[in-house]
C-alpha cells in the first residue's frame, strides 16, 4: 500500500487544495509554486514518492501552461537548455543516487542564492547556447538531487532579455521536459513506479490544470517590473524556509 493510500480523507484534500494553489502561483510567475508544492510532498511522503509524484503534477502543470502561451515561447532558448538537461541526466541515470531529505531541502534552499553570487558580467544569456548546455545541465542535477530546480531556473531566465510572457512560457516547456526526466528516473529507474497511487496522481493532474488556468488572467495584468519584482521576493523567502527545515532535520537529535 502506498503512503498516499493510508492518508486521512481531510489529508489528502488538503493535498489536493495545495496541488491548485500552487498549480495557480506558478501559473503568474513560472515558478514558486513547484518549490512549495515540493517541501509539502517531502514533509508527508517518502522522498521517491514525493519525487513521483510532484512530477507528475509539475508535468501537467507546466504542460497546460505551454499549451496557453505556446506563441510566446523562445524555442532557440529552450532548445540551448534542453541540450545541457539532456547530458546531465544520461550522467545521473548511470549513477542512480536518491538523496536523504534534509540534503533535499538544503539544495532547494541555496540554489537561488548561489546564483547570486556569479559576478555581473558572468550572467547568463539564454539564448546563447554554451549558457544554455551549462544551466541546463546544472539545473538538471538539481532537479534528480532536490526535487525542483525552479531557482535556478528562474535566474537563467530572468537575467536575459526575454518578457514576463516568454520567460513563463519558455519555462514552462524546459520544465516539462525536467520533470518527465525526474519521473523517469524516480519511477522508474529508481525502481518506485508501483508506490506512486494512481488516484492521486490523477487529481494531481486536474488540480494543475485547474490552478494554471485560473492564473492566465493574473499574469496578463503584471507588468514585466512587477513581475520581476515579486518574483525575486518570492523565491528568496521560500528558499530561506527551505535552508531553515533542511537545518533542522539535519540537526535534530
Amino acid at each position: 500500500m502506498s503512503a498516499v493510500s493510508a492518508m486521512p480523507a481531510a489529508l489528502v484534500l488538503g493535498l489536493v487544495s495545495t496541488m491548485v494553489a500552487t498549480a495557480f502561483l506558478s501559473g503568474i510567475f513560472g515558478m514558486a509554486g513547484g518549490l512549495i508544492l515540493m517541501g509539502v510532498l517531502l514533509a508527508l511522503l517518502p522522498l521517491p514518492e514525493a519525487m513521483a509524484l510532484h512530477a507528475v503534477a509539475q508535468m501537467a502543470s507546466n504542460g497546460w501552461r505551454g499549451v496557453l502561451w505556446a506563441r510566446h515561447a523562445h524555442w532557440r532558448a529552450a532548445a540551448n537548455f534542453l541540450a545541457g538537461c539532456a547530458l546531465a541526466f544520461l550522467a545521473w541515470s548511470l549513477w542512480q543516487y536518491v538523496p536523504s531529505k534534509p540534503l533535499a531541502f538544503i539544495l532547494l534552499g541555496l540554489s537561488p542564492f548561489a546564483i547570486r553570487l556569479v559576478p555581473g558580467t558572468l550572467k547568463p544569456d539564454p539564448q546563447r547556447l554554451g549558457h544554455g548546455i551549462l544551466f541546463g545541465s546544472a539545473s538538471m542535477a538539481l532537479m534528480l538531487l532536490a526535487g525542483v530546480s525552479g531557482p535556478l531556473i528562474d535566474a537563467f531566465f530572468l537575467s536575459g532579455r526575454l518578457d514576463r510572457r516568454q520567460i513563463v512560457a519558455t519555462k514552462a516547456v524546459c520544465q516539462l521536459a525536467s520533470h518527465g526526466a525526474k519521473l523517469s528516473y524516480f519511477g522508474g529507474l529508481v525502481g518506485q513506479a508501483g508506490s506512486l497511487d494512481p488516484l492521486l496522481a490523477a487529481a494531481a493532474v486536474a488540480a494543475s490544470i485547474a490552478g494554471t488556468s485560473l492564473a492566465r488572467p493574473v499574469l496578463d495584468r503584471l507588468s514585466d517590473a512587477q513581475f520581476r519584482l515579486w518574483a525575486a521576493r518570492i523565491i528568496a523567502a521560500i528558499a530561506t524556509v527551505y535552508l531553515a527545515q533542511g537545518a533542522y532535520l539535519l540537526l535534530r537529535p
